[in-house]
């Protein structure tokens, strides 16, 4: 599979494809190798209980779509084997994983703020026309709120 290098066992249109595939499966070991060096009791003490789920659930998902892979690669067909079934549990896991997390994201009410917001756009007709009745009688006694100053500059 390397430049100038062609296996005969194969045919040639496909040889590109083998080349990526290759390329992948080197990365995901060397990811995978990476993962495994970390230590698995100290890595959850670093982690809030819900990354903590998260991290172990990318990682059995990993693992299982590994695991499906191979059993493409030996002829297997990996839809009547139980890691079908292992792998929409895992599926329906991580959704109630993400319906937490949004949950958690989701806006929270604040009942002494929705109570005061509502109540000041209610209409209070006592109050209004306790406010119209003392201002309609200043008015009928003579008195105004306007210093007598202000009153003489108008005329």
């Amino acid at each position: 599979m390397a430049a100038g290098h062609r296996n005969e066992d194969y045919p040639e249109e496909i040889d590109d494809q083998l080349t990526s595939f290759n390329s992948s499966v080197s990365s995901v070991k060397t990811m995978l190798e990476k993962l495994m060096s970390i230590p698995r009791n100290e890595e959850p003490q670093k982690l809030n209980p819900l990354d903590q789920a998260k991290l172990d659930l990318m990682s059995v998902y990993t693992l299982n779509s590994l695991f499906w892979m191979y059993l493409v690669t030996q002829g297997v067909n990996p839809r009547e084997h139980g890691i079908k079934q292992e792998l929409e549990r895992i599926r329906l896991c991580m959704n109630r994983v993400k319906e937490i997390t949004e949950k958690k994201k989701a806006a929270r009410l604040d009942k002494g703020a929705a109570a005061r917001f509502v109540r000041s756009a209610l209409y209070e007709p006592e109050e209004k026309d306790d406010r119209r009745k003392s201002a309609s009688k200043k008015k009928a006694e003579g008195k105004s709120d306007t210093p007598p100053s202000k009153l003489l500059k108008r005329r």
